[in-house]
């Protein structure tokens, strides 16, 4: 898709881009360092002069003074504006991440819209949704009477085996009842519970890990825990 192929090549810039930034931001960094520690450095020895100056009578001019003034506000002047530098460079760093979430999620929302369109037009083609026959549902089939009733093959339209996709495609009539632990209407081969007492009753071959019919009498994992929990008492 293309606008997946435009967002993967502006995010393989973004990498570079910000390794550039990240070093500069070392860089101004370390001159900010450097410029604070002549600072330090400079002040301190003005400061022993005047110190010595006074002990000794011989008080530093006021033109050295000034001089050391203007000289100590200007480097101070100059670190600000490395600062300024910094905090501009990070907010540039910021807003370019933000400005690809953002490109991301309206990527998102338009991969979202063109697999919503497939699904619809995919849908349109597809047979309407299979259903339980109708002797099998009452019980009135020879292989699927209650209590011998074991395991029973549903019409899948068409189908001769369980596609664990189709509850994907298939349009799902909102009155059309629903089976198995997914919740799902009846496609491909299905098995019933040979609990009576079962609150489900009807499950997908692929959702219960089943390949072909089981052999013998076949118990949902709820209907098993209960019938465990009720031995352990």
């Amino acid at each position: 898709m293309s606008f997946l192929e435009d967002f993967r090549a502006n995010l393989e810039s973004l990498p570079n881009i910000l390794r550039r930034k990240y070093a500069l931001l070392r860089d101004l960094d370390k001159s900010l360092q450097g410029i604070q520690q002549q600072n330090e450095q400079r002040c301190e020895q003005e400061i022993e002069e005047i110190k010595r100056g006074l002990k000794s009578g011989n008080a530093m001019p006021d033109s050295s003074l000034v001089r050391f003034s203007d000289e100590a506000l200007d480097e101070q002047k100059h670190a600000i504006r490395i600062a300024d530098e910094k905090v501009a460079l990070a907010v540039q760093a910021y807003d370019l991440v933000d400005a690809h979430v953002q490109q991301l999620d309206q990527y998102l929302k338009k991969f979202d819209e063109e697999l919503r369109r497939e699904r619809d037009s995919g849908a349109s083609t597809v047979s309407p949704a299979p259903i339980l026959d109708s002797n099998i549902k009452s019980g009135k089939s020879g292989e699927s009477s209650r209590g011998g009733r074991k395991k029973t093959r549903l019409a899948a339209a068409g189908t001769t085996a369980a596609n664990p996709s189709m509850d994907l495609d298939l349009p799902v009539d909102p009155n059309e009842p629903t089976y198995c632990f997914c919740n799902q209407v009846s496609f491909g081969e299905m098995v019933a519970c040979d609990n009576p007492d079962c609150k489900i009753e009807w499950f997908h071959f692929s959702c219960v890990g089943l390949k072909e019919q089981p052999k013998g009498k076949w118990y949902c994992t709820d209907c098993t825990g209960m019938q465990k929990r009720r031995k352990g008492k």
